[in-house]
């Protein structure tokens, strides 16, 4: 992978790349406090906390929000990443995202998992269990939302891998790289569907992944790379036609989408996953993903370069939002679930509390530490 001279521009703070991450992250929030009060039962099994009172509009937005989060994340990591390689050894890149990727991580299944399972149960008045059916490695079960770092880890070693191979970028234009990258999870997420089945995710001790969606995420992180290396966001954007062109068609294959999503519980009884049925589930998934991937990148782009001392703060502390977020939505959702409160009050003060807790959280304890450090 050819790995261009860059100007110090290009390895730089990227003002509303930071801005978009930050976004991102508020959005995964809303998504998982989404998981507290969705009325179709789906996440009730296994989410921190299940209120009855539920919303069915919730399970919309959470259809909505699956789609393009994560590929999101992803992409800005790929763009991202080799600036972080630059005049490093490969010891040195490896030691850095294992710090920064592995250690959190480690830290989490060690801490929060537990946490995790405590609340579940307390939540709802099931009694405490044996402590070693708290952890995911003792009692195999799902990394649930930390899967995203081993994942990332992973994907940047790959990236680490091809570089050093000499595997380079094709030289192909950036709408072929586009067009390419969704065609190809197209065809993987079908392929894949068929041979180890619909909605599919391998958990294991290290790594969890959406069977379905591995390569995609792959792809997009590879695109952000892409991106990166043909210094497509170096200069200003361009004429508004093709943005205001997609953002008004992007409606389209976002409601094929959600109809497809919902359309099996009209028919609960004798409902089964055809071919056709998987071909219009993906295909409406890939055009909603790119048309909602290129219209939070482009929007940003345009709009949100700009810096103060709010955004500062919450680009500091978005990666520590990530990962403690779920742990404050169940404490704050098991206070809310005893409540007589309406299920929509619940929900818009379940987001606000999270966000602004698990901030506060991580603006504290990154000021002790630095405090720790200096004495």
């Amino acid at each position: 992978m050819t790995n261009r001279q860059h100007t110090a521009a290009d390895v730089h703070r990227i003002q509303w790349m930071d801005n978009l991450r930050t976004m991102t992250i508020l959005l995964v929030v809303l998504y998982h406090v989404g998981g507290v009060y969705e009325s179709a039962g789906l996440w009730a099994w296994f989410w921190i906390v299940d209120d009855p009172a539920t919303l069915t509009w919730v399970g919309i937005i959470g259809i909505v929000l699956d789609i393009f989060m994560m590929p999101t994340l992803f992409f800005i990591s790929g763009y991202l990443t080799p600036g972080s390689l630059k005049n490093k050894t490969e010891w040195e890149f490896v030691k850095g995202k294992f710090k920064r990727l592995m250690i959190p991580w480690i830290f989490a299944v060690v801490t929060l998992i537990p946490a995790y399972k405590v609340i579940f149960l307390y939540s709802r008045n099931l009694p405490q269990e044996n402590w070693q059916t708290y952890f995911h490695i003792t009692n195999p079960n799902s990394q649930n939302w930390l899967w995203f770092l081993p994942v990332l880890f992973l994907f940047e070693m790959l990236f680490l891998l091809f570089s050093k191979t000499k595997i380079g970028i094709p030289h192909v234009s950036f709408k072929s790289a586009v067009w390419g990258t969704f065609l190809l999870g197209f065809i993987y997420s079908i392929s894949i569907g068929s041979m180890l089945g619909f909605r599919s995710w391998t958990l294991t001790p290290l790594i969890d992944f959406d069977n379905e969606r591995l390569l995609a995420y792959f792809s997009v992180f590879m695109l952000g790379v892409f991106c990166f290396d043909r210094k497509v966001f170096l200069k200003k954007p361009g004429n508004k036609l093709q943005y205001s062109v997609i953002s008004s068609m992007a409606w389209f294959p976002v409601t094929v989408h959600i109809f497809t999503r919902i359309y099996p519980f009209f028919y609960s009884e004798g409902f089964s996953v055809t071919l056709q049925y998987r071909l219009i589930w993906w295909l409406s998934f890939y055009l909603s993903l790119l048309c909602l991937l290129y219209i939070m990148i482009e929007t940003f782009w345009r709009y949100f370069n700009k810096e103060g001392k709010i955004w500062s703060e919450l680009n500091r502390n978005s990666y520590g939002v990530y990962i403690i977020h779920v742990i404050v939505i169940g404490v704050f959702g098991t206070l809310l679930l005893r409540s007589n409160l309406p299920a929509v009050l619940k929900y818009l003060s379940l987001i606000i509390l999270t966000y602004l807790v698990s901030n506060l959280i991580v603006s504290y304890s990154r000021k002790l530490l630095k405090k720790l450090q200096s004495v």
